[in-house]
């Protein structure tokens, strides 16, 4: 009989794991530990820690994904669905008490100057994250309210750059008062 494969399991483990500790402070026995497998079955589907990483990566942004659908929901104002989006991410962070904050955050933060390969795939879905911002900026700024004396791409940017700034300070503060500002100056500022 074959031995069923526990590759799931340690994407799994590793994506909970990698997220509550960071990539360097977790060790391969750290994740098959919480996976409930042995040491030999991370190395049965996975060539390094690194690989493994970018999978668990891929599977946190797949999760994101499905956030971004507020962004295209027509049956909304744009600006609606700005506003909606940034704080249903807001009210996430809340829950769960501003940690562990984001995981494309924290290792754009970590390992960005360590793997270029994890690097690489962090450049891929900000710009994929951004863009997805930038279409519902763009549909605002064609109905009048957003500003349109400023690119739709450098918006879209600036208010990913900002929030995840703002997590990044939340984390810190154990307070919501950065993804508050956030909210204020960012549509305070760019709305019309």
């Amino acid at each position: 009989m074959p031995r069923p494969s526990v590759k799931e399991d340690i994407v799994a483990a590793a994506l909970k794991v990698l997220h509550q500790r960071g990539f360097n402070a977790t060790g391969v026995q750290d994740i098959t530990d919480a996976a409930g497998v042995p040491k030999g079955s991370f190395y049965n589907h996975f060539e390094s820690k690194e690989a493994l990483g970018l999978e668990a990566l891929a599977r946190y942004w797949q999760g994101a994904l499905g956030n971004l659908d507020v962004l295209k929901d027509e049956r909304t104002a744009p600006l609606a669905r700005l506003k909606a989006y940034f704080r249903r991410l807001n009210d996430l962070g809340r829950k769960l008490k501003y940690r562990p904050g984001c995981m494309i955050g924290n290792l754009s933060v970590e390992m960005s100057d360590q793997s270029p390969a994890i690097r690489e795939s962090l450049v891929n879905i900000l710009g994929s994250w951004s863009r997805a911002i930038e279409a519902c900026v763009k549909e605002a700024q064609a109905d009048g309210s957003l500003r349109r004396d400023l690119d739709a791409k450098s918006m879209a940017a600036f208010m990913l750059n900002s929030w995840e700034g703002a997590v990044l300070r939340s984390k810190v503060d154990r307070s919501d008062a950065a993804l508050v500002a956030f909210e204020k100056i960012v549509f305070g500022s760019l709305a019309k």
